[in-house]
């Protein structure tokens, strides 16, 4: 169905992998194309319950495809109509209303790396070669990084990884939460925290506390958040998973919410 990725379906947890190892799966329009039009259908599939995104080969994503040589970052439109590709790939991570998780299992260079900031769950081999080189291709931070790397490592550490383009060590990424786990088998990793998401929790929970993270994230006060969160509360106090949540501590049993991520109304609009 698609040229530069591959998908699959088990037990709730859609893998997307990166499909161009020839290249070290580097990026270009197609990909663009086909994660965008991926995630969106993943966000409307209600047997979906978590996203796993990683890459074939021994690259996860080894940046922009730079074989049309000086016109790689060209365009023909005017300022007015271009839109940067991996911004609009972001874009669509952040609008999801489902857990993903980044499996890097190798190189993560420019929008590699960058395509990941809006996902919430960063696994790197302690091997991964992550850079925001940007800086050394002449060109500057694209795929909305202006928004996403500095609310997670903070401007000055940011503005370094920038400034010099250099490669960061995984343990540095660790250090300032840019990925959260260093692990030798990522996906194996991913697929453990996919399966306890699962397992233990509820879909139309998890979709909510997504949206409301990333809304506080940009908030300017905290009543905001508890507006929000007094709507839902109200809402969800009668729901056939707070009652299943209930009595399955009750009962000792792990438990088996009903609702889908479907049935949550939109709390966050004109927000």
């Amino acid at each position: 169905m698609y040229s530069t990725i591959t998908t699959k379906i088990e037990n709730h947890i859609m893998t997307i992998t990166f499909n161009r190892p020839e290249s070290f799966n580097s990026f270009n329009l197609p990909m663009m194309q086909d994660l965008v039009a991926t995630y969106h259908s993943a966000d409307q599939d209600d047997d979906v319950r978590v996203i796993i995104v990683t890459g074939a080969g021994r690259a996860f994503c080894a940046g922009a495809d730079l074989s049309s040589g000086d016109n790689t970052f060209t365009s023909e439109l005017s300022a007015e109509e271009f839109r940067d590709k991996g911004g609009q790939l972001s874009l669509a991570v952040h609008s999801l209303k489902k857990p993903v998780i980044a499996a890097i299992n190798g190189h993560a260079v420019g929008i590699g790396i960058t395509m990941t900031l809006p996902m919430d769950i960063r696994i790197a081999t302690p091997d991964a070669k992550i850079g925001f080189i940007f800086g050394t291709r002449g060109i500057g931070p694209e795929a909305c990084s202006g928004f996403f790397l500095p609310r997670i490592v903070g401007a000055n550490k940011a503005l370094e990884w920038l400034y010099t383009g250099r490669y960061i060590p995984a343990e540095e990424a660790l250090e300032h939460d840019l990925i959260q786990y260093i692990d030798e088998h990522p996906y194996e990793k991913a697929l453990e925290i996919a399966e306890q998401i699962v397992a233990n929790t509820s879909a139309v929970s998890n979709s909510f506390s997504r949206q409301l993270i990333y809304h506080g994230v940009s908030s300017t006060h905290p009543i905001e958040a508890h507006e929000i969160e007094s709507r839902f509360l109200h809402w969800v106090s009668t729901s056939d998973d707070v009652k299943e949540g209930i009595r399955s501590f009750l009962e000792k049993r792990p438990p088996q919410f009903p609702m889908k991520a479907s049935d949550l109304p939109d709390f966050f609009a004109n927000k």
